[in-house]
């Protein structure tokens, strides 16, 4: 059984959001989002929920993105707009007032748009191993992925007419996620609680559906560089120099487009997968824990 709780919000004319919050709200401490990587869910996030320097100085709420996890609407179309907004309905229906926003790869640009939708809302963001530019040209020729040749062969196989009432993802796209994501070295448990995760996840038709979308999201989505000069909350980029999927030179040149923010740092951590959080789990809590105590005061 899944670890989360839901709670209903009205856009898109209504979605059950799936959430996990390890410890009872606390007013008097600051509250982080934690918006999980492409088809995982908020059990990315373990090894956070178990931090006790973490869970003791802040409030963990991870909200798992429309298309993943425990979320659902009855909508087949959704973008990443839609997913910030819903997270902000969310932090609205919990009585959060103010928090800040973690990201990983696809929950990056998640933290910018919510940055934007909700200002007054958004402390402050902590974009792990991601790039806010469209699939483009220019990431990759900073080494960055081909998202448009890699999806395409999945978006295909999940496009038909036909009814599915006995889809899950194979082993194929199950390892292909973990080895970018995790490391190819991860280990055996790992890898088998994921390969388990993904497949329940996304049974039958609803689950082909949603996984279609949610890669289709991936791969077509709008870039951001144009809009950064509106986030006027302070960044702490975390990077990893082994992420296999967005690079080091391209998290170098984009943190610079945060000119409005009052701080906009990149840390890289050597070493350090694309899910950096899983990875390095200690450098990301011990930057965070100086990130919030320094802003959520």
């Amino acid at each position: 059984m899944p670890n989360t709780k839901t709670v209903r919000v009205p856009h898109l004319g209504g979605i059950t959001a799936a959430y996990q919050m390890p410890h009872p709200y606390d007013s008097s401490k600051p509250t982080l989002v934690m918006v999980n990587s492409f088809t995982t869910s908020s059990e990315l996030y373990k090894d956070q929920y178990s931090n006790k320097d973490l869970t003791s100085k802040m409030n963990l709420l991870a909200i798992e993105l429309l298309g993943h996890g425990q979320t659902r609407t009855e909508n087949v179309n959704w973008t990443y707009w839609d997913t910030a907004i819903m997270n902000v309905q969310v932090l609205e229906a919990l009585g959060i007032e103010k928090a800040f926003v973690l990201g990983t790869s696809q929950g990056g640009w998640i933290t910018v748009r919510m940055a934007l939708v909700a200002p007054k809302t958004i402390v402050g963001i902590i974009p792990l191993g991601t790039s806010l530019d469209f699939e483009s040209d220019r990431t990759r020729s900073l080494g960055c992925w081909n998202a448009p040749e890699l999806l395409k062969p999945s978006i295909d196989q999940w496009t038909t007419n036909d009814y599915t009432p006995d889809f899950a993802p194979d082993d194929e796209y199950c390892n292909f996620l973990i080895d970018i994501g995790f490391g190819k070295e991860c280990g055996n448990e790992v890898r088998d609680f994921w390969k388990q995760t993904i497949k329940s996840n996304y049974q039958g038709e609803n689950g082909r559906r949603r996984i279609r979308m949610a890669a289709i999201n991936l791969r077509d989505r709008d870039g951001l560089h144009n809009r950064l000069w509106d986030v006027k909350c302070p960044v702490l980029w975390l990077h990893g120099t082994s992420d296999a999927v967005y690079s080091v030179p391209n998290a170098q040149e984009e943190i610079k487009l945060f000119k409005n923010s009052p701080d906009a740092r990149l840390v890289t951590v050597k070493d350090g997968q694309h899910f950096l959080s899983f990875s390095h789990p200690k450098e990301v809590a011990d930057n965070l824990i100086e990130f919030v105590g320094k802003y959520g005061k």
